[in-house]
């Protein structure tokens, strides 16, 4: 017996759809698509979706809709995180998915949103029993997560994800260091709790989910040349010494110097200043000599999730 199931991750800067056929317990990938809708954009940091913001993920929606039902899709699962949780008229944009694509959206908050994640990279990544700390950075919310391939022992989320900090930090172009100086103490004073987690629990390595750390780690292939094809991974690894490069090329350089770079898409182009800035403060308390990039993240999560027989939200 086999059955496909739709994931959608509406995430604060990129939907997701992924389509799997689940085959003896097992799921075969048949769709991974990503689109940029700018859900967060404009605002965010004052807690509403604009409407342009709500136009644009129906029209995006309505593409995987039309996806969805072209692969016969049999169960839709759809998440809202940070832009739509936090969003006073978040009930606008649900009931819009529902009555014009006829989807419905499960908003899950911040815990279970990181719960999810490091399910996605217990499947990615063999951790045995060493704790390791992941990290997911998304356009409204950052989650961290320690534990091993069994057990999580410690979860968080922040509301700072890259749209949240580009609006408040990055409005010069390249940013200016007074501003970076002012988000890494704005870092200090918000991630206490993370830097005393790391301390009590000792992780060994630092795992980056998709995202950024997936634009980072095609840009390593690309500078040492490496063939390599990511889409086939589950896991990369990346020195310390290349992600300084990195950084060191992306904080000093304009969005239009960004793009030129191999391996930099558009996608990610203006979130990635902010969020190299962010795995930098984190290297620090956890003083890793290398990042573990999971090409996993929520949306596999998702999955995995349903094929344990457990619900998705809370």
């Amino acid at each position: 017996m086999s059955q496909r199931l739709g994931i959608i991750d509406m995430g604060t800067n990129t939907f997701h759809l992924l389509i799997s056929e689940i085959v003896d317990g097992k799921p075969h990938t048949l769709v991974n698509e990503k689109s940029a809708v700018g859900l967060g954009k404009g605002g965010i940091n004052q807690g509403i979706i604009t409407d342009d913001a709500i136009a644009r993920a129906l029209i995006t929606l309505k593409e995987f809709r039309i996806i969805l039902d072209a692969h016969k899709v049999s169960h839709v699962i759809a998440t809202g995180t940070s832009a739509v949780r936090t969003a006073k008229n978040k009930n606008v944009l649900i009931d819009k998915v529902k009555t014009e694509v006829n989807i419905h959206v499960e908003v899950i908050d911040g815990p279970r949103e990181a719960e999810l994640i490091f399910r996605a990279v217990q499947e990615a990544i063999a951790m045995e029993d060493k704790l390791h700390l992941a990290m997911d950075i998304g356009g409204g919310s950052v989650e961290f997560i320690i534990g091993d391939s069994k057990k999580i022992v410690w979860r968080q989320s922040f509301e700072i994800g890259g749209q949240r900090l580009i609006e408040r930090f990055h409005v010069h172009d390249p940013i200016r260091e007074e501003d970076r100086l002012e988000m890494h103490n704005y870092f200090d004073s918000i991630l206490k709790s993370l830097d005393d987690a790391i301390k009590k629990y000792k992780p060994i390595q630092l795992i980056g989910c998709s995202g950024t750390f997936d634009t980072l780690a095609e840009m390593n292939i690309q500078h040492h040349r490496e063939k390599i094809l990511l889409e086939k991974q589950t896991c990369y690894l990346m020195s310390l010494n290349d992600f300084k490069r990195i950084r060191n090329q992306m904080v000093h350089s304009t969005r239009a110097e960004r793009l030129k770079f191999a391996g930099m898409i558009e996608l990610r182009v203006d979130m990635v200043v902010v969020a190299m800035c962010l795995i930098e403060h984190v290297l620090v308390f956890l003083k890793a000599n290398s990042i573990m990039v999971s090409t996993y993240a929520l949306k596999e999560g998702v999955l995995y999730t349903m094929l344990d027989g457990e619900k998705v939200g809370i």
